[in-house]
């Protein structure tokens, strides 16, 4: 008989597909040319306002995409300071996590300061937590790229792609981990 529901295949193929397809539509032409009115003496399409504005947008993308990041990284944080045992399965990881947030802030000067929650009573609970809170992060990550201008949706496509895959891991893992 065959199984139905979700794979584990079926997942990571989806979620390639998702950011490739977000990598393919943040490709293109960035010229500046104003749509072939270069040297026609008409002022450029984009005015400083358009371009302020685009900026101000960006910079809340980022914000936002940060926050949700340095939350994860905070949760991660937690659990291992209150389950050291899975020290050798989360700090690659939560690396990874905190490149993310210092790779999406705005000017590049990262804040990693987080709030301190309690996380789950065992070990397995925790990392099952922490698996839960990367699709969270996936799925906001990639729910921004609708609003993104190309170089940034390539860097969500890129995060959103590594929270899908940090998430199979934590969930391999917390089966793996002793309750």
């Amino acid at each position: 008989m065959r199984r139905t529901g979700t794979t584990r295949r079926g997942a990571l193929t989806a979620t390639g597909a998702i950011a490739m397809g977000a990598v393919l539509a943040g490709c293109g032409s960035d010229d500046d040319e104003g749509g072939g009115l270069k040297g026609s003496g008409h002022a450029d399409a984009r005015t400083a306002s358009d371009r302020s504005s685009a900026v101000r947008s960006e910079t809340s993308l980022r914000k936002k995409a940060v926050g949700v990041t340095a939350s994860l990284l905070g949760q991660y944080e937690n659990v291992l300071a209150t389950h050291p045992a899975t020290a050798a399965g989360l700090t690659p990881l939560r690396d990874a996590v905190r490149a993310h947030v210092k790779a999406l802030a705005p000017t590049g000067a990262a804040s990693l300061e987080f709030v301190r929650t309690r996380p789950a009573d065992g070990p397995r609970e925790a990392v099952k937590a922490l698996a839960a809170a990367e699709r969270r992060a996936a799925a906001s990550h990639t729910a921004a790229l609708l609003d993104a201008p190309p170089e940034l949706a390539r860097l969500l496509a890129s995060v959103a792609a590594a929270a899908s895959a940090h998430s199979y891991l934590l969930t391999e893992l917390a089966k793996e981990t002793k309750a």
